[in-house]
């Protein structure tokens, strides 16, 4: 079967610390932090876990001036760049900037008059780190949802555009645009408008998706038809819930696309009337084992089958897998079966086989 590659838009590279995005960079996964960003010990320990997870990018929130104080301390305990979120108080990215911060997200719009615009962007050229711009379909303003009788993928495109413009003419032109809905085919809509106006970097994401079952599924299909596209260089999945398991979602997204290379891709069939193993049980274990393993090369394909009858067959392309029978298993590679052991032995036997692989 020959290979079916996306063709990705062209944009301008921008650096975030020590990632690139943009140009022919790898798409960039972003999380944010729910702790008090304040609260460094905790904050740090969940940049942590979510480096582990695969977070390439992550975001704190910045109500006030402590939270702003704490990214120094914060920067000295994680690997990844942090980008300060800011609403109101232009003062508050001035002061991130200042304690470390590798990007601030902002609204030129709610941050007041020009001149404060003006200061932000005074501080971000002198340490060196670009502005994300971030336009949201439930905060549109009220002069564009009149003129285009409400929200809209051309309002949104129009209102990001604006911010843009009030960044341009500071000559500051080291910016990251995010425009976001919770309606899937408007954010689609608006996405494909933006990429044919601008050659700036786009952060992809469907906003306020829900809970971790159907927010996954929902981002999945916005970023999913966006990725395809060839439009956007970074992706944040929004989940009300562990952020986790957004950079979870993320890594699916890509790896389902083809975009993503590297790291363990877990398989598994529907249960049916020929299942004769605990298969959903069995599944769930062989991920905590993957989930435990810091993997970064080329890709593996695991497969968990319940019939050893059509298992190997149907996962012949995995690397490894297991196929469950009534009271024993089948571990096979490539199609070919290794192993025949009692259920009792199929996960210890199977982790055994799965660590010779690295």
């Amino acid at each position: 079967m020959p290979d079916i590659n996306i063709n990705r838009k062209s944009s301008k590279e921008i650096s975030i610390g020590n990632v690139k995005i943009g140009g022919s960079n790898p798409i960039a996964i972003q999380s944010m932090c729910n702790t008090k960003t304040e609260d460094v010990k905790a904050t740090v320990a969940q940049i942590l876990e979510l480096e582990k997870a695969g977070c390439d990018i992550i975001r704190c929130a910045v109500p006030h001036m402590e939270a702003a104080k704490a990214f120094s301390e914060i920067k000295k305990g994680i690997h990844i760049p942090l980008v300060a979120d800011i609403h109101f108080d232009y003062k508050l990215a001035i002061e991130a900037i200042k304690n470390g911060a590798d990007k601030v997200r902002i609204n030129p719009g709610n941050i007041g008059s020009s001149d404060k615009v003006h200061e932000v962007v005074l501080a971000a050229k002198e340490y060196g780190i670009p502005l994300r711009v971030g336009v949201n379909g439930g905060s549109l303003e009220k002069d564009l949802v009149a003129k285009y009788g409400g929200t809209t993928p051309e309002a949104l495109v129009e209102s990001a555009l604006k911010e843009v413009d009030a960044l341009e003419k500071f000559d500051f032109n080291n910016i990251v645009i995010s425009i976001k809905s919770s309606d899937v085919l408007m954010s689609i809509k608006a996405h494909e408008l933006i990429a044919e106006k601008t050659g700036y970097p786009l952060h992809v994401g469907i906003t306020e998706t829900g809970l971790v079952s159907t927010g996954s599924i929902k981002s999945a299909v916005g970023i999913g038809v966006i990725l395809y596209e060839g439009i956007g260089d970074t992706i944040r999945v929004s989940l009300t819930g562990d952020p986790v398991h957004e950079v979870s979602a993320a890594k699916s997204i890509l790896s389902s696309l083809g975009l993503k290379k590297g790291g363990i891709n877990l398989v598994s069939c529907p249960t049916c009337g020929r299942t004769n193993i605990d298969l959903i049980g069995l599944a769930g274990k062989v991920q905590n084992l993957i989930d435990e393993i810091t993997y970064n090369g080329s890709d593996i394909k695991i497969a968990v089958m319940g019939c050893v009858v059509n298992g190997p067959g149907e996962a012949r392309d995995a690397d490894l897998g297991i196929a469950g029978g009534k009271g024993e298993g089948l571990i096979f590679k490539k199609g070919e079966i290794i192993k025949k052991v009692p259920e009792s032995e199929l996960l210890p036997a199977f982790k055994e086989e799965l660590l010779k692989l690295f």
